[in-house]
């Protein structure tokens, strides 16, 4: 077996380009042409395979490009896919969706407006320990070292309070924005619905 299979091979020819584009057909490619391609024959003289050319950087990054973007797309796909199923899964009209949204949004509000409630009592808190102090200096006398510790502390919790309103003001814009993408995803994936019923409907 072994001595016809190496027959066999020693029967094979290639054909490749040389220098200047000369067609060579040999028993073996030498090693500085075979990245140009070449073809293998049978002892006939057909085709039995092609080597294709070996690829420039430049091909090989535009296949790894083209790879990679397919990649993303797929992945895109696949995104939309779930997003899709998902809306469909949970809403059945847009005002479901709108009253999905403004539960939510009500939760965040709230606490805002808990926030903000608290600030006003601490900024009243502040102007009544300064007010203290005031009145204590036009005495004469000097503040008590508590309650300029406690303007501190209270100007300090104002300073927390106003960073946990920032937060929860930029979640409700957050919030308020993805509802609306899923409103307007879902107002498409019914004119498809729609089209798809009037292509099936035939015509009376």
């Amino acid at each position: 077996m072994l001595t016809v299979a190496t027959s066999s091979a020693a029967e094979n020819l290639y054909r490749y380009r040389a220098e200047n584009g000369v067609l060579v057909v040999d028993f073996h490619v030498p090693v500085e042409y075979a990245d140009n391609g070449y073809e293998v024959l049978d002892a006939n003289g057909v085709v039995i395979s092609v080597v294709p050319s070996a690829m420039t950087p430049e091909e090989r990054a535009n296949v790894a490009l083209s790879r990679e973007l397919e990649e993303d797309a797929k992945s895109e796909q696949q995104r939309l896919q779930n997003w899709d199923e998902s809306l469909l899964l949970r809403y059945s009209t847009i005002a479901d969706i709108e009253d999905a949204r403004d539960r939510s949004l009500s939760d965040l509000k709230i606490r805002v407006s808990i926030l903000k409630s608290n600030r006003r009592s601490l900024r009243q808190q502040v102007e009544n320990a300064q007010a203290r102090v005031a009145a204590t200096e036009r005495s004469g006398v000097e503040p008590l070292p508590v309650d300029l510790e406690n303007i501190k502390l209270l100007k300090r919790e104002i300073d927390s309070t106003d960073d946990k309103i920032a937060t929860r003001e930029s979640q409700i814009s957050e919030m308020t924005a993805l509802y609306q993408r899923d409103i307007d995803r879902f107002e498409q994936l019914q004119d498809v619905v729609r089209l798809r019923h009037q292509m099936e409907t035939p015509p009376q």
